[in-house]
């Protein structure tokens, strides 16, 4: 059976490029793809703007860095994918991905299943990303082995993370105590990335502590603060032009 083929741009034998935007010259992947069925991680990521480039250059250089911007930027996506790359170089033993159980402006009820189930729509974004470059098999088996785990921030305190690359998502919806705890937790031969957009907390105003920390981290020269504006999202166009009247 034939591969389907890719919408977009076609590339040379061995540097496959995956175009969301036929129309447009954009395209947020390139590399190797092994099975289009199964779509096989690719090996590096493109930065697409110089922001973006800062940020995959201090993923590399610092053991914390954190990564602020609006939505669509990339902060998440780039993030897990250094953890990955780093992670298959044996750069760390295994990769740790966290974010807050907040629920956006409405109340999701009682949902039913075990304590994993119940986390999955929280979490459904790091693994939705983990899958887009790993590949679902090989998600699956670094999930069950313990060598990629996703988490939420309650299951952080006490912890001590070594040898790990550690991300924590959506840390606009942290207080300041919470991500006072998580960066502590941060062990040897480890790198920590903390991704959010101040802005566009799903808090009560004035209890996020994401702006705070960055103030207070930024005076240190061993931790990277990367901001990313509307430039550098690399979603739909109409997603920039909206957040500058939004």
């Amino acid at each position: 059976m034939a591969k389907r083929a890719v919408r977009g741009s076609v590339a040379p034998k061995g540097e496959a490029v995956v175009t969301l935007y036929p129309d447009s010259e954009w395209t947020p992947l390139a590399g190797d793809r092994d099975d289009d069925r199964d779509q096989s991680y690719v090996r590096k990521v493109r930065p697409q703007s110089d922001n973006q480039r800062r940020l995959l250059d201090a993923f590399r250089r610092h053991n914390l860095t954190l990564a602020l911007g609006p939505a669509g930027t990339g902060k998440t996506y780039l993030a897990i994918s250094a953890a990955v790359e780093a992670f298959e170089e044996g750069q760390v033993g295994k990769i740790i991905l966290s974010r807050p159980a907040v629920e956006a402006g409405e109340s999701l009820g009682f949902l039913p299943g075990d304590m994993q189930e119940k986390l999955a729509p929280y979490l459904r974004p790091l693994t939705d990303a983990l899958s887009d470059r790993l590949g679902g098999k090989r998600l699956r088996q670094y999930l069950a082995d313990g060598s990629i785990e996703v988490a939420p921030i309650a299951f952080m305190r006490g912890r001590t993370l070594n040898n790990a690359f550690v991300v924590i998502d959506e840390a606009q919806n942290c207080t300041y105590g919470q991500l006072k705890m998580l960066l502590t937790r941060l062990g040897w031969h480890s790198t920590m990335v903390l991704t959010g957009d101040p802005d566009q907390t799903d808090l009560l105003p004035g209890v996020s502590g994401l702006a705070d920390i960055a103030r207070r981290l930024e005076a240190l020269p061993e931790v990277a603060v990367v901001h990313l504006a509307e430039q550098d999202i690399v979603r739909h166009p109409l997603v920039a032009g909206m957040l500058t009247v939004l």
